[in-house]
């Protein structure tokens, strides 16, 4: 059973759940989590508040209910409940009372999820009903599940519920007695360059993420955050900063109500808020169409791929006058890495994006090393077999730091392919290729695993991309590859935006001759003879923004032999 210990009054441990009962301390009655509730007879919009006293309290009543209930320390749970104060309560009480969560994106999709669940060998789950009505259909699946809390109702399932666990809690105690390096979480990839795995999380790279982006943005007490991703509460809460939690399905970025984000950024004079570059898409599209402003709104996060300008460019316009556009770049198994703003990229660096030089990231976080290595699809076990290569030269980033995850604890085949061993340090193979610059910023160039590799030699997709989205019909693209790599065709797969679509064939035909002409009019991609077009690329469910590249190119081989076929 856990060990439960009186909440300290000023001191620091290796817990990251022990950052929020210091801000309860610090700031009890200040509001924590802000959560709407449908709206009041004139059409207002109503919210629950919920202050830093009350989320310490509940999640330690969780912390120490769950221990009162049996369930053993450092129990693995799985844990599904929807955006709102019970998520984020119930992430802390796990951290508090030392359990491990496994946190994976429901959008996935079922067979991606099912899998995912199955191989991160849960002891529990913490889930709303319809979660829990799918584990007992597929409970084979999970031989170790025995311990089961309902958010909600519960029916046949057995268990209990999150109100028992509350009634059987202490609002005063939480368990606090872990190593740095115990086990806090086990987070899934999004599974766009292959299948999702499940990263550890120690509590130590919770903390390392706190004090970074705390730190190097220089968020204070008091400010106001709208996450469109809602783990970031979890920082948000551990940092003093009050969440409003949108009202939109985080699954689905691209398809936000902007009117939604705009009415929780007023009602609440929202400070902060991060997104996908999708996300941020929509809204600043509407605000530029509808003259709207988020005047309050003084910093803006959005991750999850390369920010195209002209997003920057409407969501600076939309934001306070003083206001900036940050672009962290990192991954579940390192995050953050480095960061740029958007007054850099847009003033400096998008010219040279739209050359074809690749995406500048920006410098790295201050307590983290970074390094840029000859290409290889193999495995390397040590730093000493890997070969550094110099300024400018395109290789694949390596990182490690505080915020760096040391192992995954599913699929742990790809330990061998991701991680490389220095000493007692642990190196990530970020998958991504690009350089550094003589002011020591990394220009991403793409997925190692989405580079072409032709007779002639080696094209990166960002790069290439950029060249074919000068074309002002071009929202986005993908360079593909057809056939084995080393004789592999390359191909460019176009998503023009939706107002630019031909509705003839003709005009599609033209389109593509008119990309093709920008293709070969630059050095970088005069070799690229083939384009084709798609209404809407396939993106990653959790951003909205990856491109699943693996898919385009099966398709694009296909349309490819079509092509030879007709002209044969």
């Amino acid at each position: 059973m856990p060990i439960i210990c009186p909440v300290p009054s000023n001191a620091r441990t290796a817990n990251v759940g022990a950052r929020l009962a210091a801000i309860a301390t610090e700031m009890p009655d200040a509001i924590a989590v802000v959560v709407p509730r449908g709206r009041d007879a004139d059409g207002r919009r109503r919210y629950d508040r919920f202050t830093f006293r009350e989320l310490d309290e509940d999640s330690n009543r969780i912390a120490s209910g769950l221990a009162a209930s049996g369930v053993p320390r450092g129990a693995r749970l799985v844990l599904m409940v929807r955006p709102g104060f019970d998520f984020v309560s119930l992430v802390f009480g796990l951290l508090k009372g030392a359990y491990v969560a496994v946190l994976i994106d429901p959008g996935m999709g079922r067979t991606h999820l099912l899998r995912c669940l199955a191989e991160s060998q849960p002891d529990g789950f913490v889930a709303v009903p319809l979660a829990h009505a799918v584990r007992s259909w597929c409970r084979r699946r999970f031989p170790g599940a025995k311990h089961l809390v309902t958010v909600g109702r519960r029916w046949w399932w057995g268990g209990i519920t999150l109100h028992e666990v509350r009634r059987r809690g202490d609002p005063q105690t939480f368990a606090d007695s872990v190593d740095a390096r115990d086990a806090a979480a086990v987070i899934f990839t999004t599974g766009s360059t292959g299948p999702p795995k499940g990263v550890l999380y120690q509590h130590s790279h919770f903390n390392g993420q706190v004090d970074a982006l705390r730190d190097y943005y220089g968020i204070r007490k008091g400010e106001i955050d709208l996450p469109g991703f809602p783990l970031f509460a979890l920082f948000n809460s551990a940092m003093g900063v009050t969440t409003v939690i949108p009202d939109m399905d985080a699954t689905r970025p691209a398809r936000v109500d902007p009117r939604k984000i705009i009415e929780a950024a007023r009602d609440w004079q929202v400070t902060q808020a991060f997104g996908s570059p999708a996300m941020w898409n929509t809204v600043g599209r509407y605000c530029e169409r509808r003259g709207e402003r988020l005047e309050s709104v003084r910093r803006v996060f959005s991750a999850g791929a390369p920010v195209p300008p002209h997003v920057l460019l409407r969501m600076r316009d939309a934001i306070h006058a003083e206001g900036e556009i940050h672009t962290p770049y990192g991954a579940t198994e390192a995050l953050p890495v480095a960061s740029i703003a958007s007054s850099a990229l847009l003033n400096e660096t998008a010219p040279q994006t739209r050359d074809g030089r690749g995406y500048c990231v920006g410098n790295r976080f201050p307590e983290l090393d970074w390094k840029i290595i000859a290409i290889r699809d193999d495995s390397i076990a040590r730093l000493d077999e890997a070969i550094a290569l110099p300024q400018g030269e395109i290789g694949e980033l390596i990182v490690r730091g505080p915020v760096v995850t040391r192992e995954y604890v599913t699929r742990r085949e790809s330990n061998a392919l991701h991680k490389i061993t220095d000493g007692e340090t642990v190196w990530h193979r970020m998958g991504d290729v690009g350089y550094l610059d003589p002011m020591d910023r990394f220009w991403f160039c793409g997925r190692k695993s989405h580079r072409v590799r032709t007779r002639s030699g080696v094209l990166f997709t960002i790069p290439c991309e950029a060249i074919a989205n000068r074309h002002p019909a071009v929202y986005r693209s993908a360079l593909v590859g057809i056939g084995p790599p080393g004789d592999q065709v390359p191909a460019i797969v176009a998503e023009p935006w939706p107002e630019h679509w031909p509705s003839r064939r003709r005009g599609r035909r033209v389109l593509v001759e008119e990309i093709r002409r920008e293709l070969e009019q630059h050095p970088l991609t005069s070799a690229i003879r083939h384009v084709f077009l798609m209404r809407r690329l396939p993106v990653d469910i959790r951003h909205n923004a990856k491109i699943f590249r693996e898919q385009l190119a099966a398709w694009a081989s296909r349309r490819f032999g079509m092509r030879r076929e007709a002209r044969g």
